[in-house]
């Protein structure tokens, strides 16, 4: 394979809020990008991770004025709060500045001055809402209504949750303000605004031709905003208002969304001048007007519409560089349901780390992300099912499971055969950066997993184990066996470190040897000493997230919130953080049975090789599970509907393995998978081993 064309990558997520904490929602775009910088270093890249608190506007002005402070120090103890929970998820920035600085404030002077000279700018009376009992003009953000449009209810200022429509705060129906609850007044006061209709021309051909939008998203603004004239675009807010005031229009100030994106150039200015650069050399445009380098932007999709209208139109006028990527992705469910503070699903990102593994949620998430700009949904049930499956019964048993039989000794000195297991693994490092370039992360995971899963079937039949209970006529057998796990388990890795940087220098430790490029999945190591072990993953479990939920749970009196939260089998009040049952038996306990009757019943852990769906089968997936060696069965078990087959597949299960064959409908089925289910239960539970436990393995 052909080392890659090195490339110039400025990368940007949007900004967060200084007014807020950072919370699981926010994480899915922050973790994404940091996802896709990561793994363009590793591939060589000259990749730039930039990004900035958000820091004007009337809420934080208000804040302030509520907590006695400078709006100043309220933005700098947020900052400290927003870099310590992006640390503590390894998110990576290369700088990380702030909307209030003096670069942004020149370079706001600069593109105003483009849009002055291009005649862009006029001015007229608007009439706005006013909180009178707060005493200033409301932003946009601080009015909720019904949406105009749709006729959906509590909606937004500035632009519908539900049919996208975007108006003037004062079209609300019925609207209230956030801040008082006051019902808002129309007072009027002097606007400035940027005509777009005139860049109508521009933003169509950029919208269709540039590659830089999703198809969905160049249809949705063909088809919703292209297709009439374009709203002019109020950027300027009266006094009292914490932002920049406008140079050429004194008690005028520029609205955050003017100043908000231009961050994205001034944290470029800084971190540039800090290295002796000059931003220009990221965002101007060459002789032949192409850009100085790739721009990627993550964004949500609730400010789709900031970014591929008002941000392209700013920079064509300015004569800068347009984005070549505005990667757009959906929002976070929690179990199924938007994020609630009511319901304890409003997770912050501190309250996660004071409870699990960031690294799971960085899985998780990628395993999720598909570079789509469909919602995902952070299922707790699954959360634990797929990363205690992956991650721990898949990548880290690989080293767990061989490790230590090279602790202090070295790895062969010539890479054994391992029947063609490395190479082809070299081999689909090609799809799985492809999918990394993509923002298709899920179908990176997929690669990788399948990886995992050939590897643990190799450790299953060359059982290594056994190999050293034999003696030193095996020893040699045991190290070139432990060699090739240890081997695989890297290159897995490898390929994880944009996922999983801890991982990934935990792993370099082991074996002595960094991992600094994806190149390094190519070659095996040989002869290199291997490190004693230490755990390199843990399983989630159910009180884990009992106590997250329960630390989650807005206060109040044990009457208001009698609900609990559920995860399998395991409930959480906000009363007690102990465990209680909450479903009835399914049935009657069976009659008494003898030891004699239970030891016919050959309980086995089994590996889930494959799982499908029967697709003429409302109830049934269809497994293929090792028994440990070559030993194969194919079970039908009623789980369909409650879990993913790809996530099941490498995880460990308990199979009766001396059941009867049942010829079905749809195939023989040669055993039964151990589930528990019950009155009030929600779904079907597989029963899983502990972590250690392997195929073949009787239960006593």
């Amino acid at each position: 394979m052909n080392a890659p064309t090195h490339r110039r990558i400025l990368v940007t997520s949007a900004l967060p809020y200084a007014n807020g904490q950072i919370h699981l929602g926010h994480l899915v775009e922050y973790i994404q990008t940091d996802i896709f910088v990561r793994f363009q270093k590793l591939r060589g890249h000259d990749a730039v991770y930039l990004c900035a608190d958000d820091t004007h506007g009337t809420a934080i002005m208000i804040r302030a004025r509520a907590e006695g402070r400078s709006e100043r120090d309220l933005i700098a103890a947020m900052r400290d709060d927003h870099l310590a929970d992006f640390a503590g998820f390894c998110v990576q920035f290369d700088h990380y500045g702030s909307t209030d600085s003096d670069a942004n404030r020149h370079l706001c002077s600069e593109i105003w001055k483009s849009l002055r000279d291009k005649g862009l700018v006029v001015s007229r009376d608007v009439q706005q809402l006013f909180d009178p009992k707060a005493g200033v003009f409301l932003a946009d953000r601080f009015v909720r209504g019904t949406c105009p449009r749709c006729r959906a209810a509590d909606q937004y200022g500035d632009a519908c949750e539900k049919c996208s429509a975007t108006y003037s705060p004062a079209d609300l129906i019925d609207p209230v303000s956030t801040l008082s609850g006051a019902t808002p007044e129309i007072r009027s006061a002097e606007h400035l605004f940027v005509q777009l209709e005139p860049m109508q021309g521009f933003l169509r051909q950029w919208t269709k031709e540039s590659g830089a939008l999703d198809p969905r998203i160049a249809n949705y603004l063909t088809g919703h905003f292209l297709g009439e004239p374009l709203r002019d675009w109020d950027v300027s807010r009266p006094a009292p208002y914490f932002g920049f005031e406008i140079p050429d229009a004194p008690g005028h100030y520029w609205y955050v969304w003017f100043d908000a994106p231009i961050g994205y150039i001034a944290a470029t200015d800084e971190w540039s001048a800090a290295r002796g650069g000059s931003w220009k050399e990221w965002w101007h445009r060459g002789g032949t007007n192409e850009p100085a380098a790739e721009i990627h932007h993550f964004i949500g999709k609730d400010i789709t519409y900031f970014h591929t209208l008002f941000w392209p139109a700013m920079l064509e006028t300015a004569g800068l560089a347009l984005p070549t990527k505005v990667r757009i992705h959906g929002f976070l469910t929690v179990n199924g349901e938007k994020m609630s503070k009511s319901r304890g699903t409003f997770l912050l990102a501190r309250t996660y780390l004071d409870h699990l593994d960031p690294a799971a949620l960085r899985y998780y998430y990628a395993a999720k992300l598909s570079g789509d700009i469909d919602d995902i949904d952070l299922n707790l049930d699954d959360f634990a099912a797929k990363v205690n499956s992956d991650l721990v019964g898949k990548v880290v048993n690989l080293a767990s499971r061989t490790a230590r039989w090279l602790a202090g000794k070295q790895l062969s000195e010539t890479y054994p055969n391992d029947g063609g297991l490395f190479a082809r693994g070299a081999i689909d490092g090609a799809e799985i950066a492809a999918a990394y370039n993509e923002c298709d992360f899920a179908r990176a995971m997929r690669l990788v997993m399948a990886a995992a899963d050939r590897a643990n079937v190799y450790v299953d039949a060359e059982q290594p184990w056994k190999l050293a209970k034999a003696g030193p006529e095996s020893a040699e057998q045991l190290r070139d066996v432990a060699t090739v796990a240890l081997n695989l388990f890297r290159q897995i890795v490898v390929y994880l470190t944009p996922v999983l940087p801890e991982l990934a220098a935990e792993t370099g430790v082991l074996l002595g040897v960094p991992i600094r490029s994806w190149e390094e999945s190519r070659q095996p190591l040989t002869g290199v000493p291997v490190a004693p072990f230490k755990p390199l993953a843990r399983r989630i479990e159910a009180p884990q997230l009992e106590a997250l939920m329960a630390a989650s749970m807005p206060t109040a009196p044990p009457s208001t919130l009698s609900n609990p939260a559920s995860f399998g089998n395991a409930s959480m009040t906000t009363e007690t953080t102990e465990t209680t049952e909450t479903t009835d038996p399914a049935e009657p306990l069976a009659p008494q049975c003898t030891i004699d009757d239970f030891a016919k019943v050959d309980l086995r852990v089994a590996r889930i090789v494959t799982a499908e769906e029967v697709p003429e089968a409302k109830k049934l997936l269809k497994l293929t599970v090792s028994l440990g060696g070559e030993e194969r069965r194919t079970v039908f078990a009623g789980i369909k509907g409650f879990h993913d087959p790809a996530a099941l597949v490498g995880r460990l299960v308990v199979v009766v393995a001396n059941l009867a064959p049942r010829q079905m409908k749809f195939g023989l089925s040669e055993g039964m998978v151990v589930a528990a289910s019950g009155a009030g239960a929600t779904g079907v539970y597989l029963l899983s081993p502990d972590s250690g436990a392997l195929p073949g393995m009787r239960l006593h």
